[in-house]
């Protein structure tokens, strides 16, 4: 939903007006697909980074307003907390100028970013939660001060009507209530967007839905949160638990989540705009002047604002992108349950992976999503996020094995094969998937490199454990700059 909103109190006549124009824009997008209407000569992909923002002493740093104005960067954009702020990089075709030349250039923005940040006394670091983020560091004066961020959290808590309570497992225990969708905050993400035509949306999206397991288990990066050590991958519950909209009597009704994996595999992109207007109630019900009905006869290409808006307040792990770009609309997908960090090495690795993986099942004579239950893939998403690079996945023809050497004898073999497929050389793939296989090798990825530190730390200085995670932290931030893939950072 990055879009600025204004600060107002929304009437009952607002949400009719809304719920009708919804409507309105998902019988023109009907329309739409019926005439393919879309751009897809030229499909593109496109990365996002959250990061965070900490001070001298690694502690989350509430400055993003400061660091934004340094920066000086349309690229660069507020997020829901204080400490965050987020880069758009900008799409490209997936070989244009190779990975190095991507890879310098998303170094460069970063680099540029973290420089300016420091001379309003502030440093970036990607990472999938902040490891000395405390609970009161996330309070209601953690807000973004963009209108949009509190009329989100205001209306989360309106149809709530109670706190938000926040229970994680794992080797410690968090129970804890909230009073605002703050901590939703913690949660630092990498998105990689794929345009597709949208007769190859849904095989697509499947095909990523399929995967988002092994995706979580090769890249888990936040295994610590308010001090606790929890999951892997804690910024999945968090981020399901920190932005839900259901009291509990509405959850055991079997009301859906706005953090959701899905129920289904789907036959069409409409599938998925049609069951965020089924299932839904407006969180932000806006309304622009354009109708899409009378845009379309006009030989225009509507907004779709509502529908766009709406889309962007149900958080689906892989979601699907109404967009215009260059006068053309364009459907893609948004791959969203990967951490951020450790590296751009690391992070350029997992893209590889995503893109070439994906673009292999697509193609297989028997999709994967027709031998394996929709339920099968969203046990994998919630094994990889509790147990990492450790964790037992299903696939099928192989039953349920240890994540990494399902990578390594199945799913790395078909990633190289997408690649190629897609025009990309051995010598650009090898380099990239090569860091894949080494941390499937080694079983090493960014919360196991945590976890081992701190665990160090804390052997080796007898010191308490808010100090080894900040301690953790700082040196995460030096290895983070060298740029040197997770795998091979010592534990020392």
């Amino acid at each position: 939903m990055g879009r600025d909103v204004p600060a107002l109190v929304f009437t009952r006549e607002d949400r009719r007006r809304y719920r009708i124009k919804m409507q309105e824009c998902l019988d023109a997008f009907a329309q739409m697909l019926r005439e393919a209407r879309f751009d897809a000569e030229r499909p593109q992909v496109g990365l996002e980074i959250e990061l965070n923002l900490v001070d001298d002493r690694s502690g989350p740093a509430m400055r993003n307003v400061d660091v934004l104005e340094a920066i000086a960067d349309p690229a660069w954009s507020t997020e829901l907390g204080r400490f965050n702020l987020e880069i758009n990089v900008p799409p490209r075709r997936l070989i244009a100028g190779g990975p190095d030349a991507w890879e310098s250039e998303i170094r460069a923005a970063l680099n540029h970013a973290d420089e300016r940040a420091r001379s309003v006394g502030s440093h970036l670091i990607m990472i999938g939660i902040l490891p000395t983020l405390r609970q009161q560091d996330v309070g209601e004066g953690a807000l973004s001060e963009n209108a949009r961020y509190r009329l989100l959290n205001d209306q989360v808590f309106a149809a709530r009507g109670e706190d938000l309570l926040i229970e994680v497992d794992g080797e410690d225990r968090l129970r804890t209530y909230a009073d605002t969708i703050t901590p939703e905050a913690a949660c630092t993400s990498t998105q990689f967007h794929l345009q597709v035509s949208p007769q190859e949306f849904a095989p697509y999206w499947n095909a990523a839905q399929a995967i988002a397991g092994v995706q979580v288990a090769l890249a888990a990066n936040a295994p610590f949160l308010f001090g606790k050590e929890l999951w892997h991958e804690t910024r999945i519950p968090l981020f399901e638990q920190a932005t839900d909209t259901r009291p509990q009597e509405i959850k055991v009704q079997g009301v859906r989540p706005r953090v959701w994996f899905g129920e289904r595999w789907i036959n069409s992109v409409f599938d998925l705009f049609e069951e965020n207007v089924r299932y839904f109630p407006a969180l932000l019900p806006l309304c622009d002047d354009q109708h899409p009905g009378e845009t379309l006869e006009r030989g225009d290409v509507p907004e779709l604002s509502e529908l766009t808006l709406h889309n962007g307040t149900i958080y689906r792990w892989n979601r699907p992108v109404y967009a215009i770009a260059h006068d053309k609309p364009h459907v893609r997908v948004e791959n969203r349950v990967l951490p951020a960090g450790p590296t751009v090495a690391d992070t350029l690795a997992n893209g590889a992976f995503y893109y070439g993986l994906t673009r292999a099942l697509v193609e297989e004579d028997r999709p994967v999503w027709s031998r394996m239950s929709f339920s099968a893939a969203e046990d994998n998403l919630h094994a990889a996020a509790r147990h990492g690079i450790d964790a037992r996945l299903y696939w099928p023809g192989t039953g349920e094995v240890p994540a990494n050497e399902l990578v390594l004898r199945r799913l790395l073999p078909l990633a190289h094969q997408g690649l190629e497929r897609s025009g990309m050389d051995e010598a650009w793939r090898e380099p990239l998937l090569g860091i894949i296989e080494q941390r499937c090798v080694t079983a090493r990825n960014g919360a196991v490199w945590q976890k081992e530190m701190v665990h160090h730390i804390e052997s080796r200085a007898h010191c308490g454990r808010h100090e080894a995670l900040r301690r953790m932290t700082e040196q995460y931030i030096a290895y983070m700059h060298l740029n040197a893939p997770v795998h091979t950072w010592p534990v020392e």
